[in-house]
């Protein structure tokens, strides 16, 4: 049977001031969890919005999409992580990053490491907190970090889902090894502003991901969910012209790699629903994360009622 649907709703800049009203229209448009992105000083902090969101609703998932683990010790991350789950009733799930904007890094003072050392700086993270959820005592010593003794008093009762989201094949390999959920975006190159990307958003480079992951995996591929960042959402009856007008904006991608890859969603609802059905056969991803609300819900709504 065909792993169902989940859909993420992140909470943009832009919600600065109102995170916990959005959050409520996420939960009652049916979006199964409310996510948030975290760079240093734009909106509002990661972790104390999403335990405000937990108390402001009920029933809707709560998860960091992704938190940049350069900019946190695992111990303290792994014990934010149990104390949200656990105030929750069990609803967060804990994305994870290495990092990828060099003015956050020079703001902070942290040095901006190489990609490679990043990448292996995220995995150690990974596997810390993963055994520190599960109620480990932890001794650690890694080339970037070094732990003695290291437990939470009050452990989780049940497993918190880790996501690791990246490019990079011993990126992908390890996520498919530790994670539960693996977060793809199809994004290259950063530029200068550091948060704009160059894409590579051909079908071919994501089947080839897949198999990173798959590699990584083995015998548990099947139970790693597949997260694909949504970085552009248009209902219109006119798909053609939609698609040839966000290619021009972009650049670099053409209208058969849009009109293929999860990363972009135009079209109608039944054309949207059934490009979802598309990638979930050809790649197994499941769980979008979009930065919409009102105008994505026809969609959810379609895909739930057939």
């Amino acid at each position: 049977m065909p792993r169902p649907f989940r859909f993420g709703y992140q909470l943009g800049i832009e919600h600065e001031g109102e995170p916990i009203a959005a959050a409520r229209r996420a939960e009652e448009l049916g979006f199964d969890t409310v996510l948030i992105a975290d760079h240093v000083g734009l909106g509002p902090a990661p972790m104390p919005t999403i335990t405000a969101v937990a108390a402001a609703t009920s029933t809707i998932g709560l998860g960091t999409l992704v938190l940049n683990t350069d900019m946190r010790n695992p111990v303290h991350l792994a014990w934010e992580a149990a104390t949200i789950d656990r105030l929750s009733g069990g609803r967060f799930e804990l994305g994870l990053g290495a990092g990828h904007t060099p003015q956050e890094y020079a703001a902070t003072g942290i040095e901006f490491r190489p990609p490679k050392d990043r990448k292996a700086r995220l995995a150690e993270h990974v596997e810390i907190v993963r055994r520190l959820l599960d109620g480990e005592s932890v001794d650690h010593q890694g080339a970037h970090h070094r732990l003695a003794e290291a437990s939470l008093e009050q452990p989780v009762t049940h497993r918190v889902p880790i996501l690791v989201g990246g490019n990079g094949a011993a990126l992908l390999e390890h996520a498919g090894a530790h994670a539960d959920a693996v977060g793809l975006q199809g994004l290259g190159r950063t530029h200068s502003d550091g948060h704009r990307h160059d894409v590579n958003w051909s079908p071919e480079h994501l089947d080839e991901q897949i198999e990173q992951i798959r590699r990584g995996a083995g015998d548990r591929f099947e139970h790693v969910e597949l997260n694909a960042m949504v970085q552009a959402v248009e209902v219109t009856d006119d798909a053609d012209a939609a698609i040839e007008a966000f290619c021009e904006r972009v650049g670099g991608v053409t209208p058969d790699q849009v009109a293929a890859i999860p990363y972009v969603l135009i079209g109608s609802v039944d054309q949207i629903v059934a490009k979802l059905r598309a990638c979930r056969d050809r790649w197994g991803v499941t769980y979008y994360a979009v930065r919409v609300l009102d105008r994505f819900a026809p969609v959810i709504e379609s895909l739930r009622g057939q």
